[in-house]
């Protein structure tokens, strides 16, 4: 919805996850309706059915990686597109009820992917805890303060929401730890480019062609469109089916990246455009103005065009 602000957001809930932070960091969250939803494709299906303008739902993990819940949900269903991106370090605490010493905890409730970011500091400090996988760190806070779990790996805003206990602080396994979530709307018309800009997609490529994934790479590296990041999910349809869901630099509304599309267009068995959107520098070190490769800026475009169009009409080139 560009241009019209969203009023209604959700995110993965309940309160105190790390999605309701990165929902807070947005302007437009911080004069709206926030509401917490249980699970990812809860938070969607709100935005497809019109109940919800926008969702915030975790989309990779520098640690962990894709939230697979999140891609299979994008790419089925009607669409939606991707209008921002937030990236927030992550800081897992253990907490629990009541104070309690770590050998008398059997159970841990855990978002998986916290889980893994975990796994290091539980293997050394909780060798006897069984790990329960639960929706989300709020969630997991949640039951731990209802008793259900003997504790939780969770967000420190999820302890304090709930009124646990600290029994560690900084669990990570790796301190510099990241994530990445996608605000997601219904379709319109995208933003305006920023000058450093990022599209993501969904291909469909055929199997039964040889160098069907080249032919994808090729459409993007001969229009100078840089590849930023490439996952791979099962399509559902049998082993040895996927999808590639593709992180693009660039614009939609840019002339290298229209024509990568186009290209896309015709050596894809289906393509699923999920938005073109500002990148956020957050924890990206690399410099700012990043430009494209020479001869790939719209005027390279425009230039190529009129000199193609003159040979055409036969007119001096």
């Amino acid at each position: 919805m560009p241009g019209v602000p969203p009023t209604r957001f959700v995110f993965l809930g309940p309160e105190g996850t790390f999605a309701e932070q990165a929902a807070r960091t947005l302007k437009a969250a911080r004069k709206s309706n926030v509401s917490p939803l249980p699970s990812v494709p809860e938070a969607l299906e709100a935005v497809r059915a019109g109940e919800a303008d926008a969702a915030v739902v975790p989309l990779e993990n520098s640690i962990g990686g894709a939230v697979g819940v999140t891609l299979d949900e994008l790419a089925n269903g009607s669409p939606l597109v991707i209008t921002r991106e937030v990236v927030i370090p992550v800081d897992f605490v253990l907490a629990a009820r009541a104070a309690v010493d770590l050998d008398r905890v059997g159970t841990v409730a855990a978002h998986p992917q916290a889980a893994l970011q975990c796994r290091g500091w539980l293997r050394a400090h909780l060798p006897q805890a069984t790990v329960v996988e639960v929706l989300s760190n709020g969630a997991a806070a949640q039951g731990a303060g209802r008793g259900e779990f003997d504790a939780a790996i969770c967000a420190p805003v999820g302890a304090e929401r709930h009124r646990l206990v600290l029994l560690a602080k900084t669990i990570a396994d790796h301190a510099d730890a990241m994530t990445r979530f996608a605000v997601v709307s219904r379709p319109g018309k995208p933003a305006p480019p920023t000058g450093d800009d990022v599209t993501s997609l969904v291909v469909y490529i055929s199997h039964d062609r040889v160098g069907a994934l080249l032919a994808v790479l090729t459409e993007l590296a001969v229009r100078g469109v840089n590849l930023t990041r490439i996952e791979s999910r099962p399509t559902g349809e049998r082993l040895g089916r996927y999808a590639f869901f593709l992180d693009c630099s660039g614009h939609v509304a840019e002339v290298r990246m229209g024509e990568a599309l186009q290209g896309l267009r015709r050596v894809c068995a289906d393509v699923r455009y999920l938005g073109s959107y500002p990148r956020s520098t957050a924890g990206d070190p690399a410099p700012p103005g990043r430009t494209s490769p020479p001869g790939t800026s719209d005027a390279d475009f425009a230039d190529s065009a009129a000199w193609l169009g003159r040979l055409r009409s036969g007119e001096p080139a």
